[in-house]
């Protein structure tokens, strides 16, 4: 059961070292909870909206009556409903580190304050429709956004275009249930119970607004959540020499002997603003020593996890069995291959390893892993690879989201082939009504409070 009526404080900042952190409270009684640890000018009840007050964090009253101070701490005061939450909201920024905000913490809760659960301050913030439920989301993937793409990503809907791009799409879905369900209940009055042109039309238009949303799905979930690119290939082609060039530094063990990567090595580094975690394999043979052989287990398991796999082939030698053993088991797969050794004779042609991969989506790139020539065009082959030619701009990162668009998107396509084959009105009334309840289901104007409970669980405590 959601309590929104009580007033809740937690730390604000992480834990450790450093110059500041924060500790807040919100709620009915914050500016109450507040003023009873803090001693300063004046009162903070009585303070305005909006204002910054210098003073001391003090603790309880002892059998004596002594206030013992706790930190030294500037109180900023924003109250209902010009605040986060639209409640009454208090912000002690103390020094950093994890005595004085766990004081200054253990101060509110003996004042009167609840402990808040993760995610409690925005869950406030979306019942009182500050924030839609995909804004809300977006705050959590701020704070952990690990590259530049995925916090812009977040930053767009935050500042809510996602939210009015379907706003939009929600509106004219439900002009269109309005006209349909008006001819099934009036059709004296409006000229039948047929769905009317301009209904199919409308409900055409909503499916390519989300067939527009949905295009740049799988990328911008790629930039929001990282993926996975795993070298492959038999022993000794260069993989290690390679993934220590995209590094660009020396992090796996390079050697001319065979099969001297027998674990996993995985490094991140950021491609067209995703974060891609870089794996390094034993190379893939069969026989080997025991240890080999569980390094190429875990090989294949990776490979298996991997949103791309980039197959390293020595461009200098003909294409043995093992290879062309590989190119099959990658044949369902995204493939990048890297034709390496062009520092040599070329022996092996980018069609000679395109045509075993069969229908596997996939590229070639020439590179000297060695030298360091083509590893640039590498990595554009990789972020052409992950982004497939969309952009950003208002796309669906979040999995849930995705996931009722589709739903939606599929509802309206069931609703405009049974309106055209001429179907009663009630029917085509159900299906866009299934899409108005997955469109709810982004902004979370028809989720459930367990619904609600478990996504804010996920956010860290504080925010």
């Amino acid at each position: 059961m959601l309590d929104l009526d009580d007033t809740i404080a937690a730390i604000a900042t992480a834990t450790g070292a450093a110059g500041l952190a924060v500790v807040r409270t919100s709620g009915p009684r914050a500016l109450a909870v507040a003023d009873a640890v803090f001693a300063g000018a004046r009162s903070l009840e009585r303070a305005a909206a909006n204002t910054l007050h210098h003073g001391w964090a003090l603790a309880s009253a002892d059998t004596a009556g002594e206030r013992r101070r706790l930190d030294e701490v500037v109180a900023a005061v924003f109250r209902a409903p010009h605040s986060y939450t639209r409640q009454d909201v208090v912000e002690f920024s103390c020094h950093g580190g994890a005595i004085p905000a766990a004081r200054v913490l253990a101060a509110l809760l003996s004042a009167g304050a609840r402990q808040a659960r993760p995610g409690e301050f925005t869950l406030r913030a979306f019942c009182s429709g500050r924030l839609d439920l995909a804004q809300a989301e977006a705050v959590a993937d701020l704070v952990r956004a690990e590259t530049d793409g995925a916090y812009d990503l977040a930053l767009a809907q935050l500042g809510g275009g996602l939210s009015r791009r379907l706003a939009d799409l929600a509106e004219a879905v439900s002009d269109a249930v309005a006209e349909v369900e008006a001819r099934v209940d009036f059709a004296e009055d409006v000229g039948g119970v047929e769905v009317p042109p301009t209904v199919v039309a409308a409900v055409t238009g909503a499916e390519a607004g989300l067939d527009e949303l949905l295009a740049g799905a799988e990328y911008a979930r790629a930039v929001r959540e990282g993926v996975n690119v795993v070298l492959v290939g038999r022993p000794n082609v260069g993989k290690s020499s390679l993934f220590n060039a995209l590094l660009g530094e020396r992090r796996a063990i390079v050697t001319a002997a065979p099969g001297t990567t027998r674990d996993l090595v995985s490094e991140p580094i950021e491609v067209a603003g995703v974060r891609v975690t870089l794996t390094d394999t034993a190379g893939l043979r069969e026989g080997g020593d025991e240890a080999e052989s569980e390094g190429v287990r875990r090989a294949r398991a990776a490979l298996d996890e991997s949103a791309i796999a980039l197959w390293v082939v020595n461009g200098a030698e003909p294409l043995a069995e093992e290879d062309r053993r590989l190119a099959a088991h990658l044949a369902a797969r995204r493939v990048l291959v890297a034709l390496n050794q062009c520092d040599r004779p070329a022996v092996v042609v980018p069609a000679a390893v395109i045509e075993p991969l069969a229908a596997a989506p996939a590229a070639v790139v020439t590179v000297s892993a060695l030298r360091g020539d083509g590893v640039e065009a590498l990595r554009a082959a990789l972020a052409g690879m992950l982004s497939g030619g969309h952009g950003l701009a208002g796309a669906v990162a979040n999995r849930r989201h995705a996931e009722a668009l589709e739903r939606a998107r599929a509802a309206l396509g069931r609703a405009r082939t049974v309106a055209v084959a001429g179907a009663p009105g009630e029917i085509v009334a159900l299906e866009l009504r299934e899409a108005l309840g997955a469109l709810g289901e982004v902004s979370g104007r028809a989720l459930g409070e367990d619904i609600l409970e478990r996504i804010f669980g996920r956010f860290c405590i504080g925010k």
